[in-house]
């Protein structure tokens, strides 16, 4: 991102996108922050679960705000950029610094959650469930929140360690590559876990086809769009944390940012956010009135939507090139011509 500051031609698509997906990210968490009808969602619930939806919620909104101000942070470097014509490299790295660590906070504010997974998981554990049964509970549960709340934190908190403008920027490149790796990893293990939920609840047919009673008479449903949606989660985002982790091994060694691979960041990102894009619009054009729980979780409690904007900022990524491509570009047009 610093060297795009330094570009002639101001206005670019790709400087177009950051703002639109920052402006995203600010808008979303605004209105999820003073969004308040889950106030009291607890009240006519019986203990302990009363106590454990207090709990989870206190907890999540307080570090809400933290990302809230890290959104707030962010569009407003970007609309500062655009305004002053120009950032200074040392305030770029300070912005992202503190983005990474208000999101880091955000993300334990799931803390809560993964302790009563985990606490949840051990009695299923301790009372000699089966094994599918225990197995439900760690893939479903424990593991996925876990990931969330404790890992993801780690890994921001790090790479807002390492980031500093002093140091090589290899090791800016190499903490970027394995946080998103890890990002896209805990995306794929928490949608895959609960499409599994779904399944197992109401069977594998239930991907492309369900019996439903309309005005009193059976009626069979066909559902294409859950067949695509299971196969993009469980075997898409996969597909691309395995592509994500061999970029970050090849870009081990990136000593300057001519040397960085836009096209394959631009794929990366573009493959994140027609993911969360399609699965928005699924439901919208295909779903209509079916609200199972993947999509209760997708369009209700999925904080990461502002993610199907990526696409905006991806596209131009994919047709980026450095000085250094572009220099060896001429140069072998000049060997043609020759």
């Amino acid at each position: 991102m610093v060297g795009f500051m330094t570009e002639q031609k101001f206005i670019t698509p790709l400087k177009i996108g950051l703002l639109t997906v920052a402006a995203a990210y600010f808008l979303f968490t605004l209105h999820t922050m003073f969004t308040l009808s889950w106030i009291g969602e607890w009240v006519p619930l019986r203990e302990p679960l009363r106590t454990t939806i207090f709990v989870e919620d206190m907890t999540s909104v307080v570090c809400l705000a933290f990302r809230f101000a890290g959104s707030i942070i962010a569009f407003s470097a970007i609309l500062a950029y655009f305004m002053k014509k120009k950032l200074a490299k040392s305030t770029v790295y300070k912005v992202l610094r503190v983005v990474l660590v208000f999101e880091g906070i955000y993300w334990l504010g799931l803390i809560t959650t993964a302790y009563y997974s985990v606490q949840n998981t051990w009695q299923v554990l301790l009372h000699g469930h089966s094994l599918l049964f225990s197995a439900e509970a760690l893939f479903l549960g424990a593991i996925p929140t876990v990931m969330e709340a404790i890992v993801l934190p780690i890994i921001l908190f790090i790479f807002a360690y390492k980031l500093n403008h002093t140091k090589p920027f290899k090791t800016t490149v190499k903490w970027a590559s394995i946080t998103g790796t890890l990002f896209i990893f805990v995306f794929w293990l928490t949608n895959t876990s609960i499409w599994v939920g779904v399944v197992l609840q109401k069977g594998i047919s239930y991907l492309w086809v369900e019996t439903a009673t309309v005005n009193g008479a059976q009626q069979v449903i066909y559902h294409p769009e859950h067949l695509v949606s299971f196969v993009t989660t469980a075997f898409g985002l996969l597909a691309l944390v395995i592509y994500s982790a061999y970029f970050t091994f090849k870009s081990r060694q990136t000593e300057t940012l001519d040397d960085v691979n836009f096209g394959a960041v631009g794929a990366i990102t573009l493959a994140l956010g027609l993911y969360f894009l399609w699965n928005y619009l699924s439901w919208v054009i295909f779903a209509g009135a079916t609200f199972n729980d993947w999509y209760r979780w997708f369009l209700g409690h999925n904080m990461d939507l502002w993610m199907l904007t990526l696409p905006l900022a991806a596209l131009p990524l994919l047709f980026y090139k450095s000085r250094k491509q572009t220099s060896s570009s001429i140069t072998d047009s000049e060997k043609g011509a020759c």
